[in-house]
């Protein structure tokens, strides 16, 4: 069986995160203890992955409320809404931070009724109770959604195919399986003997890493390989499908996700290899009615630079543009594989189904 990384761990009414910028050489959970460290540690990407965010943002405003002091069941909703605004501006793209934020915000007006003002030390502690259940649901529900879309991704892939991966979408960014690599990890339970190539992913490196360093320990026949080298595998016949995470959908099928996943998409449709874009429900968004209209944060330039070299490797204070993720428009996806099904084409008639 293979052995799962945990990335958040709640133990003894203590928060945990993996802190991934340390990877591969150390291992080290960090405590998260306020808003600042959650913000912090989500911004600077300790903690990184769509639904590892959300798992992190909603067990992190349950940690940084859980001690709040008020008189009222007003003033607690108020100074709740002010740390999770907060906690909402860490990251701008990955839907599932906001769709976990605004769910416990959700579940405090939700106990409204029972909120005494009378008896209000009594009711908080059980407000703060249900907001902890809350947390823990939705952290036992992203176990339970990426163990079902990886039994969904794995029936579209046979054994001993060659499968391409950009960034990291494996268990260390969920809280546990992964989405994209979920049924890698599921496959090599059944002794499916994949062959699996990781584009390193510039300029944060999440595939060299993180996911040649999560697969290799899982015992997974991995190869590194540079981002400019997928359409040379490809040319190969080395690679029979593409599998990546998604950080949010928009309506009409269009996925945003780490920068250069759009580059891979193109390439696999002019070699005719099958794409495959893991998408928690959580995280497609029908609101956003297109790519076009997903914000794409833009990180410090220094990152390209500067940030895994021991000197420069660019002239100081260069003109730099870092776009975190690009948008992969939905042409170019085969299939959306989600907890609850796969989704075809056309993705604006078929992806609103999936919630009906």
């Amino acid at each position: 069986m293979t052995s799962f990384i945990t990335p958040i761990k709640y133990e003894q009414d203590t928060m945990y995160l993996l802190d991934q910028t340390l990877l591969p050489s150390k291992e080290v959970y960090i405590e998260i203890n306020n808003k600042e460290e959650l913000w912090e540690a989500i911004y600077r990407l300790k903690v990184r992955g769509a639904p590892a965010i959300g798992v992190a943002a909603a067990c992190g405003l349950y940690v940084c409320t859980r001690d709040l002091l008020t008189d009222s069941y007003g003033e607690f909703c108020a100074k709740f809404h002010e740390v999770k605004e907060y906690i909402a501006s860490s990251r701008p793209t990955a839907v599932n931070l906001f769709w976990a934020l605004n769910r416990m915000e959700q579940k405090l007006l939700a106990l409204k009724s029972s909120a005494s003002s009378s008896c209000w030390e009594k009711e908080q502690i059980h407000i703060k109770n249900q907001l902890k259940e809350e947390a823990l649901k939705i952290y036992q529900e992203d176990v339970e959604a990426c163990y079902a879309m990886g039994m969904n991704g794995l029936s579209l892939l046979k054994p001993g195919m060659g499968i391409l991966t950009h960034c990291n979408a494996g268990t260390i960014a969920t809280a546990k399986y992964g989405t994209c690599l979920a049924p890698l990890h599921l496959g090599q339970e059944r002794g499916y003997d994949f062959k699996v190539f990781a584009d390193e992913t510039r300029p944060l490196l999440q595939g060299a890493r993180l996911t040649a360093w999560e697969l290799n320990k899982a015992g997974i026949d991995v190869t590194l390989i540079c981002d400019n080298m997928a359409s040379i595998v490809m040319k190969n016949g080395w690679i029979d499908a593409v599998v990546v995470g998604c950080d949010r959908m928009a309506a009409n099928g269009d996925g945003a996700n780490k920068i250069g996943t759009s580059a891979v998409a193109i390439l696999a449709k002019e070699y005719k290899i099958p794409f495959y874009m893991f998408v928690p429900t959580s995280t497609i968004d029908l609101n956003t009615p297109t790519g076009q209209d997903i914000h794409i944060e833009e990180r410090n330039g220094e990152e390209i630079y500067k940030l895994w070299y021991a000197e420069n490797m660019a002239p100081e204070g260069i003109k730099t543009y870092n776009p975190a993720f690009d948008v992969t428009d939905a042409k170019y996806i085969t299939a959306v594989v989600t907890e609850r099904g796969i989704i075809y084409p056309p993705y604006d008639i078929n992806l609103p189904k999936i919630f009906e």
